[in-house]
């Protein structure tokens, strides 16, 4: 028996999943550790996303913060043609829906109410990391369709009750669409670069409102006596590392939560991958109290983890928002991922842009309901970017308006 609230949605139909790779010669390995897989050959098919990177995933296993104890089972995909790498997958087998930032909640009481077991489940995703990206990584889209062929097929052979592939970019989008994957949205918000030649610039974009807002928030800060530096790479210290991952527990410890990543795995990001680490940290009085770490390729810069031991007003706006933004000016960087959810973000510059997921659900009652669960709740989302858009926090400029601000807009 299903739940009322997938029992009262409007159905509509779906496609079922029938490509297949019939281009020989090719070999399949599910290898329980992404060190099985050699790092050149990963690296190759990823692009520039780093949370999909082999160094990022390989830290995530060898600090103990993916493994069996923590419910995230390691299970990846690789697709061989001969001895070259054709196609990889980050896959995972979960007994659980913690860090995923797609809520499925639902689903698995809906199902364990009629007497059936959601979990064990399928995941394709970077752990703990709301980032979208490639997860279908393939030489081309014939092994794409190949490699998720491949995957459904693993997923149907081991008697799990569904597979979610969570925040694909628009390659592995238009896989799991093609193979008839159910399909649903939500709503991120990042920061684009329109060419900014500093922050000032990027203000004299916004309303008049949104201005004075940020110019009052930082003077805030600036008032408090707070400073903040950037730290990048290798020239992170232990110190410094230590003191994030302090800030970066107490975050958790406040809300009677655990943290999900631990130190082990933060200092393997600094050995292994330095170039994609920037970490702000934020100083009062000779204090360092608060510190954000981000992650960086030569196009974005993600927001990822934040943590305070000490709370002023403002200053997470700064270290997480203010500071990021003036980064992405300074080195050229096109977008500034803020991270899952948080509107107040657009009234710092951010606006929301569409993510996606993709769901195959065993059961056909099952998978029945959440289609027409997700369709409605694609309306909504749909009609909710739509109000979004109209909050716009930049300029709305009419034919006779100068480019230019008044004086007063940039004291």
């Amino acid at each position: 028996m299903l739940s009322p609230e997938l029992r009262t949605i409007p159905a509509s139909s779906t496609s079922s999943t029938t490509d297949t790779f019939v281009a020989p010669p090719v070999r399949i390995e599910y290898p329980s550790s992404i060190d099985a897989i050699p790092a050149a050959q990963w690296n190759a098919l990823v692009g520039l996303c780093t949370p999909v990177t082999h160094a990022f995933l390989s830290a995530l296993e060898r600090s103990g913060c993916v493994r069996a104890e923590t419910g995230w089972v390691p299970d990846h995909v690789a697709l061989y043609d001969g001895d070259r790498l054709a196609g990889a997958l980050p896959g995972y087998r979960k007994f659980h829906s913690y860090g995923e930032y797609v809520f499925d909640w639902a689903w698995a009481e809906a199902l364990e109410r009629s007497g059936r077991a959601y979990y064990p489940k399928l995941l394709c995703a970077s752990p703990f990391t709301p980032v979208p990206g490639p997860r279908l990584l393939a030489i081309d889209a014939a092994a794409r369709t190949g490699l998720l062929d491949a995957w459904l097929e693993h997923a149907r052979t081991q008697g799990v009750s569904s597979a979610h592939l969570l925040f694909p970019d628009a390659e592995s989008l238009d896989a799991v669409s093609r193979a008839g994957m159910l399909l649903r949205t939500s709503v991120q918000f990042h920061w684009h670069n329109h060419g900014y030649r500093d922050f000032d610039d990027f203000l004299a974009s916004l309303s008049a409102s949104k201005r004075k807002k940020i110019r009052q928030e930082r003077r805030r800060v600036a008032e408090l006596g707070v400073t903040v530096r950037i730290v990048e790479g290798r020239d992170i210290t232990d110190s410094e590392l230590e003191l994030f991952v302090r800030c970066y527990r107490n975050t958790y410890r406040v809300r009677a939560q655990r943290p999900y990543l631990n130190q082990t795995f933060f200092e393997a990001l600094r050995q292994d991958m330095p170039e994609g680490l920037v970490l702000f940290v934020a100083s009062r009085q000779g204090r360092d109290f608060a510190c954000a770490m981000n992650l960086r390729d030569r196009e974005r810069l993600y927001g990822r983890w934040w943590g305070e031991i000490e709370h002023h007003p403002f200053v997470h706006f700064e270290v997480c928002y203010y500071q990021g933004i003036a980064y992405s000016i300074e080195h050229g960087m096109k977008v500034f991922e803020g991270g899952a959810q948080g509107e107040h973000k657009m009234a710092r510059g951010f606006t929301p842009v569409e993510t996606f997921s993709a769901h195959w659900l065993r059961d056909p009652d099952m998978r029945e309901a959440v289609a027409d669960y997700l369709a409605r709740e694609r309306a909504g989302v749909a009609r909710h970017i739509d109000e979004l858009e109209d909050r716009s926090p930049f300029r709305q400029r009419c034919a006779s308006e100068d480019a230019a601000p008044t004086p007063g807009d940039r004291v």
